[in-house]
Protein backbone atom coordinates (compact mmCIF):
# COMPACT_ATOMS: atom_id res chain seq x y z
CA UNK A 1 0.00 0.00 0.00
CA UNK A 2 1.26 3.44 -0.95
CA UNK A 3 1.18 5.66 2.15
CA UNK A 4 2.65 9.10 1.40
CA UNK A 5 5.00 11.19 -0.73
CA UNK A 6 7.56 13.65 0.59
CA UNK A 7 9.19 14.30 3.92
CA UNK A 8 12.84 13.57 4.50
CA UNK A 9 15.19 10.74 5.45
CA UNK A 10 16.18 12.08 8.85
CA UNK A 11 16.94 9.42 11.50
CA UNK A 12 13.89 10.37 13.57
CA UNK A 13 11.50 10.14 10.62
CA UNK A 14 12.98 6.83 9.41
CA UNK A 15 12.79 5.22 12.85
CA UNK A 16 9.21 6.40 13.34
CA UNK A 17 8.31 5.02 9.91
CA UNK A 18 9.73 1.59 10.72
CA UNK A 19 7.92 1.56 14.07
CA UNK A 20 4.72 2.18 12.09
CA UNK A 21 5.42 -0.56 9.53
CA UNK A 22 6.35 1.93 6.81
CA UNK A 23 9.53 2.15 4.72
CA UNK A 24 10.83 4.40 1.90
CA UNK A 25 11.15 3.04 -1.63
CA UNK A 26 11.68 5.32 -4.61
CA UNK A 27 13.94 5.90 -7.60
CA UNK A 28 16.75 8.41 -8.10
CA UNK A 29 15.29 11.83 -8.96
CA UNK A 30 11.81 10.99 -7.65
CA UNK A 31 10.26 12.36 -4.45
CA UNK A 32 10.47 10.14 -1.37
CA UNK A 33 7.67 7.56 -1.45
CA UNK A 34 6.58 5.64 1.67
CA UNK A 35 5.06 2.14 1.57
CA UNK A 36 3.34 -0.38 3.84
CA UNK A 37 2.52 -3.47 1.71
CA UNK A 38 -0.55 -5.64 2.09
CA UNK A 39 0.17 -8.53 2.23
CA UNK A 40 3.58 -8.30 3.90
CA UNK A 41 6.42 -10.77 3.37
CA UNK A 42 7.92 -11.90 6.67
CA UNK A 43 9.96 -14.76 8.05
CA UNK A 44 9.62 -16.20 11.54
CA UNK A 45 13.02 -17.57 12.61
CA UNK A 46 11.48 -20.96 13.48
CA UNK A 47 10.26 -21.28 9.86
CA UNK A 48 13.73 -20.92 8.32
CA UNK A 49 14.32 -23.52 5.59
CA UNK A 50 17.83 -24.73 4.82
CA UNK A 51 18.28 -26.95 1.78
CA UNK A 52 20.54 -29.98 1.87
CA UNK A 53 23.05 -28.27 -0.41
CA UNK A 54 23.11 -25.17 1.81
CA UNK A 55 23.60 -27.31 4.92
CA UNK A 56 26.71 -28.76 3.31
CA UNK A 57 28.04 -25.27 2.47
CA UNK A 58 27.43 -24.16 6.06
CA UNK A 59 28.98 -27.33 7.52
CA UNK A 60 32.03 -26.98 5.27
CA UNK A 61 32.53 -23.34 6.41
CA UNK A 62 32.95 -22.21 2.80
CA UNK A 63 32.31 -18.61 3.87
CA UNK A 64 33.12 -16.48 6.91
CA UNK A 65 30.24 -14.37 8.23
CA UNK A 66 30.59 -11.19 10.29
CA UNK A 67 28.26 -8.50 11.66
CA UNK A 68 28.81 -4.74 11.31
CA UNK A 69 32.38 -5.12 10.14
CA UNK A 70 31.94 -3.03 6.98
CA UNK A 71 28.43 -1.55 6.76
CA UNK A 72 29.48 1.09 4.26
CA UNK A 73 30.81 -1.46 1.75
CA UNK A 74 27.71 -3.64 2.13
CA UNK A 75 25.16 -0.89 1.45
CA UNK A 76 27.26 0.40 -1.45
CA UNK A 77 27.46 -3.10 -2.94
CA UNK A 78 23.68 -3.45 -2.57
CA UNK A 79 23.34 -0.17 -4.44
CA UNK A 80 25.59 -1.42 -7.27
CA UNK A 81 24.01 -4.89 -7.54
CA UNK A 82 22.45 -5.55 -10.96
CA UNK A 83 18.89 -6.82 -10.53
CA UNK A 84 16.70 -8.59 -13.06
CA UNK A 85 13.93 -6.35 -14.38
CA UNK A 86 15.34 -3.18 -12.80
CA UNK A 87 17.07 -0.46 -14.82
CA UNK A 88 18.67 1.24 -11.84
CA UNK A 89 18.72 1.22 -8.07
CA UNK A 90 16.33 2.46 -5.41
CA UNK A 91 19.27 3.01 -3.05
CA UNK A 92 19.97 6.65 -3.84
CA UNK A 93 22.93 8.54 -2.41
CA UNK A 94 20.59 10.18 0.11
CA UNK A 95 19.35 6.73 1.17
CA UNK A 96 22.91 5.46 1.50
CA UNK A 97 23.85 8.45 3.67
CA UNK A 98 20.71 8.13 5.82
CA UNK A 99 21.21 4.46 6.63
CA UNK A 100 24.89 4.99 7.31
CA UNK A 101 23.80 7.58 9.88
CA UNK A 102 21.40 5.04 11.43
CA UNK A 103 24.27 2.57 11.52
CA UNK A 104 26.41 5.01 13.49
CA UNK A 105 23.44 5.41 15.89
CA UNK A 106 23.31 1.63 16.41
CA UNK A 107 20.02 0.88 14.61
CA UNK A 108 21.15 -0.18 11.11
CA UNK A 109 23.25 -3.33 10.83
CA UNK A 110 25.10 -5.25 8.17
CA UNK A 111 25.96 -8.88 7.62
CA UNK A 112 29.17 -9.46 5.67
CA UNK A 113 30.00 -12.72 3.91
CA UNK A 114 33.66 -13.27 3.10
CA UNK A 115 35.20 -15.73 0.64
CA UNK A 116 38.96 -16.15 0.81
CA UNK A 117 39.27 -12.78 2.53
CA UNK A 118 37.15 -10.87 -0.01
CA UNK A 119 33.64 -9.47 0.54
CA UNK A 120 31.48 -11.89 -1.46
CA UNK A 121 27.96 -11.01 -0.31
CA UNK A 122 25.92 -9.44 2.42
CA UNK A 123 22.80 -7.65 3.54
CA UNK A 124 21.69 -4.80 5.76
CA UNK A 125 18.60 -3.67 7.65
CA UNK A 126 17.10 -1.99 10.69
CA UNK A 127 16.73 -3.54 14.16
CA UNK A 128 13.91 -2.39 16.44
CA UNK A 129 12.95 -4.46 19.47
CA UNK A 130 12.11 -8.00 18.37
CA UNK A 131 12.01 -7.04 14.67
CA UNK A 132 14.73 -7.01 12.05
CA UNK A 133 13.65 -5.19 8.89
CA UNK A 134 15.74 -6.44 6.01
CA UNK A 135 16.42 -3.79 3.37
CA UNK A 136 18.65 -5.24 0.66
CA UNK A 137 21.21 -7.91 -0.09
CA UNK A 138 23.88 -8.53 -2.69
CA UNK A 139 26.02 -11.40 -3.85
CA UNK A 140 29.21 -11.68 -5.90
CA UNK A 141 29.78 -15.40 -5.28
CA UNK A 142 27.07 -18.05 -5.61
CA UNK A 143 25.29 -18.76 -2.27
CA UNK A 144 27.13 -15.97 -0.42
CA UNK A 145 24.08 -13.82 0.38
CA UNK A 146 22.02 -16.90 1.19
CA UNK A 147 24.70 -18.00 3.66
CA UNK A 148 24.63 -14.57 5.28
CA UNK A 149 20.85 -14.56 5.54
CA UNK A 150 20.68 -18.03 7.10
CA UNK A 151 23.48 -17.26 9.56
CA UNK A 152 21.78 -13.97 10.49
CA UNK A 153 18.38 -15.57 11.11
CA UNK A 154 19.89 -18.32 13.27
CA UNK A 155 21.92 -15.80 15.28
CA UNK A 156 19.07 -13.32 15.76
CA UNK A 157 16.72 -16.11 16.83
CA UNK A 158 19.20 -16.95 19.60
CA UNK A 159 19.11 -13.30 20.66
CA UNK A 160 15.32 -13.01 20.81
CA UNK A 161 14.40 -11.55 17.42
CA UNK A 162 10.84 -12.72 16.71
CA UNK A 163 10.25 -11.62 13.14
CA UNK A 164 12.26 -10.75 10.01
CA UNK A 165 10.48 -8.20 7.83
CA UNK A 166 11.16 -9.06 4.18
CA UNK A 167 8.69 -6.41 2.93
CA UNK A 168 7.58 -7.84 -0.44
CA UNK A 169 7.27 -11.35 -1.87
CA UNK A 170 10.10 -12.98 -3.80
CA UNK A 171 10.44 -16.69 -4.67
CA UNK A 172 13.96 -16.57 -3.17
CA UNK A 173 12.65 -15.50 0.25
CA UNK A 174 9.79 -18.00 0.04
CA UNK A 175 12.33 -20.79 -0.54
CA UNK A 176 14.05 -19.77 2.71
CA UNK A 177 10.82 -20.00 4.71
CA UNK A 178 9.29 -16.58 4.23
CA UNK A 179 5.54 -16.20 3.88
CA UNK A 180 2.97 -13.46 3.39
CA UNK A 181 0.68 -12.21 6.16
CA UNK A 182 -1.91 -9.45 6.12
CA UNK A 183 -0.86 -5.89 6.86
CA UNK A 184 -3.20 -5.92 9.84
CA UNK A 185 -1.52 -8.99 11.32
CA UNK A 186 1.93 -7.58 10.60
CA UNK A 187 1.18 -4.32 12.41
CA UNK A 188 -0.22 -6.22 15.40
CA UNK A 189 2.89 -8.40 15.64
CA UNK A 190 5.15 -5.40 15.08
CA UNK A 191 3.57 -3.64 18.08
CA UNK A 192 4.40 -6.69 20.21
CA UNK A 193 7.99 -6.75 18.91
CA UNK A 194 8.46 -3.12 19.90
CA UNK A 195 7.91 -3.97 23.59
CA UNK A 196 11.31 -5.70 23.53
CA UNK A 197 14.49 -3.70 24.05
CA UNK A 198 16.47 -2.95 20.90
CA UNK A 199 19.95 -4.43 20.56
CA UNK A 200 21.78 -1.22 19.71
CA UNK A 201 25.44 -0.74 18.95
CA UNK A 202 27.90 -2.65 16.81
CA UNK A 203 26.59 -6.21 16.56
CA UNK A 204 30.08 -7.57 16.03
CA UNK A 205 30.56 -6.78 19.71
CA UNK A 206 27.00 -6.91 21.09
CA UNK A 207 26.18 -10.39 19.78
CA UNK A 208 29.53 -11.78 20.84
CA UNK A 209 29.20 -10.28 24.31
CA UNK A 210 25.72 -11.76 24.91
CA UNK A 211 26.31 -15.21 23.39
Amino acid sequence: IFIAIGGDLSPGRLLQAYKSGIFPWFNEGDPIVWWSPDPRMILYPDDLKISRSMKKILDDCVFEVTFDKDFESVIHACKEQKRTGQKGTWITQDMEDAYLQLHHMGYAHSVEVWYQGTLAGGLYGISLGGLFAGESMFTKVSNASKTGFIFMVQTLKHHGIRMIDCQVFTPHLESLGGNEISRKKFLAELSQCLYQPTMKGNWGWVLQKTS
